[in-house]
């Protein structure tokens, strides 16, 4: 999976992150990694652009868990421990949305998994990378 990565300015400095392909098991650890390696470098605001993935499976859904928990300063759960890490994801969705990572774009078959994960509670999800960006 190829991931670029650029900054949008607008009332603070906002990194987005954009996978290009789906996100599953094979790759989700490149997406934390990114992520994790930006963050080390100081970022800590952050706008997945979803608009090139047109899959994602748990795993990928684990993945943004394991972002948003890692920029709140906590230790993520492994994210290969299976339903340890989907429970995790279930107790956080009652925490409110997130304040550091907002989405941008998800293709109709990605909003709809976030639909039936209960992420719609859990993350502010964007159509316009402008919106995204001004709600920091």
């Amino acid at each position: 999976m190829e991931i670029t990565v650029s900054k949008q300015n607008g009332k603070m400095p906002v990194t987005v992150v954009q996978p290009h392909g789906d996100v599953d098991a094979s790759n989700y650890k490149e997406l934390i990694g990114k992520v994790e390696e930006l963050h080390k470098g100081g970022i800590n605001d952050f706008i997945i652009d979803l608009s090139d993935v047109p899959f994602m499976s748990s795993a990928g859904l684990v993945a943004l868990h394991s972002i948003t928990i890692m920029l709140r300063g906590e230790k993520p759960v492994d994210p290969q421990s299976g339903w340890g890490a989907l429970k995790a994801m279930d107790r956080d969705r009652d925490r409110g949305m997130q304040k550091h990572v907002k989405l941008l774009s998800p293709q109709q078959y990605v909003a709809e998994t976030f639909d039936k994960a209960g992420f719609t509670q859990f993350f502010e999800i964007f159509s316009d990378l402008q919106q995204a960006v001004a709600s920091f």
